[in-house]
C-alpha cells in the first residue's frame, strides 16, 4: 500500500482541505493520512464568513512524528498552515525525511476573501517550503503574490509569473485556476519546468461550485507522484480528475458547493 500524507487545515464543511485531499488520496487508491494544522468553521448565521482556529505546535509536531517517523510516505502536500511554527515544522519534516515528492499548495486566501490572510506569513512560507517542493501549485491570486505581478489576467502574464516563481527555487510551477482570465473560454492552467511551458487546457465548467477544487487539484499531482509518475503526467491526470469532479460539483447549501471526487470512478474507469 502506497502512503501519503497532508499537512493542511480541517473544514469544518467537508469540502476542501484536508477532506478533500483524503477523498482525492482514496480516489487514487493510496493510503491517506492527515496532519491538522487549523480548523476552519463556518459561521451561518453570517454569510459564511470564515473562522479560523490553529492547533497548538506541540498538537501539530505530535501529529507529523506519527506520520514520518512512524509511519512513512511517499509523498506529501501541505495546503493552509495558518501559523509560523507550521511552516517552520513543515520545513523540518519534509526536509529531515527527504521528501522529493512534496507539493505546496501556497493557500493564502479564503474562498471568498480578497486579500492574503497573512502577507509575513506568506513571505515565510515562500522562503521555507518553495525550494523543497516537486511542485508548488498557486492560483492566479496566489500567483501574483509569490511573483510580485500587480495582477495577472492573460496567459502571458502566467507564463512571466512561472518564471519569477521559478526563479525563486521552484522546480516546477503550475498555474491553475485560468478560468477566470477575463474572456476566459477554456480552462487554461500553465506547466513549467524551469526550462518548457505547457499549457493544459480543458473543457470550461461553468459552475459555482467549485469549493476545495485548489485542494484537490494538488492532492491529484501529489498522488500522481506517489504512484511513479512523472511531474507532468501528473499534473496532466490531475487536470483531467479536477475537471470530471467539477463536472459533477453540487450545492452543499446555499453559500457553497463543492466539486466529487468519486465523479473519476464514473467518468474514467
Amino acid at each position: 500500500m502506497i502512503k501519503i500524507a497532508t499537512i493542511a487545515g480541517s473544514d469544518a464543511s467537508g469540502g476542501a482541505g484536508l477532506e478533500a485531499d483524503l477523498k482525492t488520496f482514496e480516489e487514487y487508491g493510496l493510503y491517506g493520512m492527515a496532519a491538522v494544522t487549523v480548523i476552519a468553521a463556518m459561521d451561518s448565521g453570517n454569510n459564511w464568513a470564515h473562522r479560523v482556529f490553529p492547533l497548538d505546535e506541540a498538537a501539530l509536531r505530535a501529529q507529523l512524528d506519527t506520520i514520518f517517523k512512524g509511519v512513512g510516505v511517499a509523498a506529501a502536500k501541505s495546503g493552509m498552515l495558518g501559523t509560523f511554527y507550521a511552516v517552520e515544522l513543515t520545513r523540518e519534516y519534509i526536509a529531515d525525511y527527504g521528501i522529493k515528492n512534496y507539493v505546496l499548495d501556497p493557500v493564502m486566501v479564503c474562498k471568498g476573501a480578497g486579500e492574503a490572510l497573512n502577507p509575513e506569513l506568506n513571505q515565510v512560507l515562500e522562503k521555507k517550503l518553495l525550494p523543497l517542493a516537486a511542485v508548488v501549485t498557486p492560483n492566479l491570486f496566489e500567483a501574483a503574490q509569490l511573483s510580485g505581478l500587480k495582477e495577472i489576467s492573460t496567459p502571458e502574464q502566467m507564463k512571466e509569473a512561472a518564471r519569477i516563481i521559478a526563479d525563486k527555487g521552484a522546480r516546477t510551477v503550475f498555474i491553475k485556476g485560468g478560468a477566470k482570465l477575463p474572456g476566459a473560454v477554456t480552462a487554461l492552467d500553465v506547466f513549467f519546468d524551469g526550462k518548457d511551458f505547457k499549457v493544459l487546457e480543458d473543457t470550461l465548467i461553468k459552475t459555482a461550485w467549485t469549493h476545495g477544487a485548489g485542494c484537490t487539484t494538488a492532492a491529484a499531482i501529489t498522488a500522481g507522484l506517489a504512484r511513479g509518475l512523472s511531474t507532468y503526467d501528473a499534473i496532466a491526470l490531475a487536470k483531467r480528475f479536477i475537471t470530471g469532479s467539477l463536472k459533477a460539483g453540487f450545492a452543499l447549501n446555499q453559500w457553497v458547493g463543492p466539486g466529487n471526487p468519486g465523479a473519476w470512478r464514473q467518468a474514467f474507469n
